[in-house]
């Protein structure tokens, strides 16, 4: 863990690619500048929407992991 406070979870678990970024997208809007997200998804075309998105966006992609099909993203807003 980065050690970043997580404010709320995501769970966009069952919805496919490009769902879980655009609800990501809404989500990430309500927190505080700093503030982390956690967002789940099952979707792996996930993990190149999230890179795609820190890239666009500017906020930062902490980390991933994926545990029995369950992809685990961390995402700080930025600004």
């Amino acid at each position: 863990m980065t050690g970043v406070q997580v404010a709320s979870t995501l769970d966009c678990r069952g919805l496919a690619c490009p769902l879980p970024v655009i609800k990501l997208s809404k989500a990430i809007k309500g927190l505080p500048v700093g503030a982390a997200i956690e967002m789940l998804a099952t979707d792996p075309g996930a993990v190149a929407d999230l890179e795609a998105y820190q890239k666009q966006t500017g906020h930062r992609l902490l980390e991933w992991s994926e545990s029995n099909g369950v992809f685990r993203f961390l995402v700080q807003r930025a600004k």
